[in-house]
């Protein structure tokens, strides 16, 4: 994997990282309506979402942008601001940064097993294409999500944005964030086959990052289409601020099908089913765990660095130090990349493709552990 270290201007455009598998990557974003279902957060309005398809491709087209001009104007206070990258507005011009995706590239033939990924609370879907697309370049059709009403912003045609409109997060706030996002995910699946014509839909995955990781466990809980699922760096709780414990019901009752824990860590904490400092979920969750599972931990990467700030973040110069190893962790973003694509890649090829893999054997990446439990048999 390359991760190209660009020299960082004013409202300078970044270089996202070259795929890793043997296929390019097409893309389109996809607006769709739920005519059976009211938007839980506007409840005179049908839900709608957008989502992002990417597939493989033949190498036509022009280069897809990062985020559309009307998230990435809309986006870039928040971001920039002092609780996120604490950089000057207007500092990285989000839309000029091309991904490697290519948009409406014509798709190679097959039967491409699909997965789908949730976002982290609030989260744009945008800032995860890295990922996606690199699993799309291993042989795969990927489609992320906006949770419209909870995501922080979501552009839709006609340059319309509609912004966030979670004001709490109380637990019965929560508890309709994870409700509305296991629905999102059931629909998106059945629209699927009229997006893309060369999905093989006996062959599903899901994946998630924080909030987008509980979502994927719960959803494999209410819907057996999903065949794996994997969390990254999520707590499998809608408790929200002050609430009692209020663990999913993934973690009560576990699965019959795979599903990873790939965690990383905040401070001198980690998130592993083996402590509980930051949530008891992953270690309830383990022994109601039936089918196969593993918990991959990544050392000293951090919550956002497995999102796209990994590889965009140190590419802006005026992100201190101190603020970039609390983002991105102190890990080398070369290696955190090239690990958690081949993990990701490996746990689907292994579930979905039936490929084996000695992955989940042993580490080969730096900063990968694998987290065994001290209970024997465990």
């Amino acid at each position: 994997m390359q991760l190209l270290m660009a020299a960082v201007l004013a409202a300078s455009t970044l270089v996202s990282p070259q795929l890793s598998g043997p296929f390019p990557v097409g893309t389109f974003d996809a607006h769709l309506v739920d005519p059976t279902r009211a938007d839980p957060f506007q409840p005179s309005k049908n839900r709608e979402l957008m989502v992002t398809v990417s597939y493989p491709a033949k190498r036509k087209g022009e280069q897809a942008p990062w985020l559309g001009q009307g998230l990435a104007t809309a986006v870039d206070p928040i971001i920039s601001s002092p609780d996120y990258l604490d950089i000057p507005a207007g500092s990285v011009d989000w839309s000029g940064t091309p991904r490697q995706a290519r948009v409406n590239a014509p798709a190679v033939p097959g039967r491409w097993p699909v997965v789908l990924f949730s976002p982290g609370l609030q989260t744009p879907r945008e800032f995860y294409e890295g990922t996606a697309d690199d699993l799309a370049s291993r042989g795969y059709v990927v489609v992320t999500v906006s949770h419209t009403h909870e995501t922080v912003a979501v552009e839709f045609p006609g340059n319309r944005v509609e912004w966030g409109l979670m004001a709490d997060a109380k637990p019965e706030t929560m508890k309709k964030a994870i409700d509305a996002r296991v629905a999102d995910m059931r629909f998106v699946l059945t629209q699927l086959p009229r997006l893309h014509k060369w999905i093989d839909t006996s062959k599903v995955g899901i994946a998630g990052h924080s909030y987008g990781g509980y979502t994927a466990g719960e959803t494999m809980v209410h819907d057996r289409r999903f065949d794996a699922g994997i969390n990254i760096d999520g707590a499998m709780e809608h408790t929200g601020e002050g609430g009692t414990y209020a663990p999913g019901e993934v973690v009560k009752n576990g699965l019959d099908r795979p599903f990873l824990l790939f965690g990383g860590d905040l401070g001198e904490r980690e998130l592993s089913h083996v402590d509980t400092s930051l949530t008891r979920t992953w270690a309830d969750f383990w022994p109601n765990q039936r089918g196969w599972k593993r918990d991959v931990h990544l050392d000293d990467g951090a919550h956002l660095g497995f999102s796209d700030m990994q590889w965009s973040v140190p590419q802006i110069a005026q992100i201190s130090p101190e603020r970039r190893a609390g983002l991105i962790g102190t890990i080398d973003p070369r290696d955190a990349l090239a690990a958690q694509h081949d993990y990701v890649a490996a746990f689907f090829d292994l579930h979905l493709k039936h490929r084996a893999t000695t992955l989940f054997d042993r580490p080969r990446h730096p900063g990968i552990r694998l987290v065994r439990s001290n209970t024997v048999g465990a």
